[in-house]
């Protein structure tokens, strides 16, 4: 009796549960310059990087056919929100390309990523800034919003990762990328921090890299042979007793490279399992879930299974 009043609150929880922040990308909506050959190739190029996350889509020999012949992959022209020209491709021919180029698809729904520079920059300094990341964001298919937001508490102390990813919330972004550095030129190197739910990473670059780094850590890696295709698995998480414990470790799941998809199938007191659709299936889940903040893997079970720790 008591399981069945936990199955039911929790699903009560999930109804009630804010829609994920990730945002769709037009992915197949590339900018032209005429309806030249050469001009819609240039931009089967673009598409590439985007559909796929990776910079090298661009020139990768396996792509070599899709983009000399990529006027047949012309679903129609159009005028965008700018007032550009813009060449439309068909998304479901070009993705089905993709895959029996054996590459693999970025995912439309992407997180959306809050900039923050640390510290705030001038208005024209941050409006160049927000132009150059825009710039790269844009090439690379991630949908991103620079926001001046404290990233230090009342008394000065930095916020942690928790407390960060909070605030992001707040702005319905899934994670938050900072630059810090004193104000420069874009080519000057800043210290750069990205939190996610999963795990939280840091390098130096530019604005560009920046952009340009983030999108590497959250593409899926590439598959490269039947066991890395997309599988099903399961994972039981323990110390999920709140709303809110749910909601972050539907959030982290949802965001580790490689999860498409994190839903529910059974519930317990203080206890979620999740079926998760992922690349590799359950070896390819426990391999990404290695290092995880918050997530603690506990030996001696049966399946995967991992004990949600709030403050690990």
């Amino acid at each position: 009796m008591r399981a069945l009043l936990a199955l039911s609150c929790i699903v009560c929880m999930l109804l009630a549960l804010p829609c994920d922040a990730a945002r769709p990308v037009r992915v197949y909506e590339v900018d032209v310059e005429g309806q030249s050959v050469p001009a819609v190739q240039d931009a089967m190029r673009q598409a590439l990087v985007r559909a796929t996350g990776r910079r090298e889509a661009a020139e990768d020999p396996a792509f070599g056919a899709l983009v000399a012949d990529a006027p047949k992959y012309v679903k129609s022209y159009a005028t965008g929100a700018r007032g550009q020209s813009q060449v439309v491709f068909d998304g479901a021919a070009v993705e089905q390309a993709i895959t029996a180029a054996g590459r693999s698809v970025w995912e439309h729904d992407r997180p959306f990523t809050l900039v923050v520079l640390d510290p705030q920059r001038a208005r024209a300094a941050a409006d160049a800034a927000r132009t150059e990341l825009e710039r790269v964001a844009a090439a690379r298919g991630l949908p991103i919003s620079l926001i001046p937001m404290a990233v230090v508490d009342a008394n000065g102390a930095p916020l942690g990762s928790d407390a960060l990813l909070q605030a992001a919330q707040r702005y319905g972004a899934d994670e938050i990328l900072i630059g810090r550095g004193p104000e420069a030129a874009a080519e000057a190197p800043l210290q750069w921090t990205l939190y996610t739910h999963a795990q939280n990473s840091n390098w130096n670059g530019t604005l560009a890299a920046a952009i340009d780094h983030t999108v590497d850590l959250l593409v899926p890696q590439q598959a490269t042979s039947l066991a890395e295709t997309e599988g099903e698995a399961q994972v039981q998480i323990d110390g999920v007793s709140s709303l809110g414990a749910y909601a972050n470790v539907e959030r982290l799941l949802q965001s580790v490279p490689g999860v498409r998809r994190a839903n529910v199938a059974a519930a317990a007191a203080g206890s979620v399992t999740f079926a998760v659709t992922v690349r590799g299936g359950a070896a390819g889940l426990e391999q990404a879930l290695t290092g995880t903040a918050h997530l603690q893997r506990v030996k001696g079970g049966a399946g995967l299974i991992y004990r949600y720790q709030p403050q690990g």
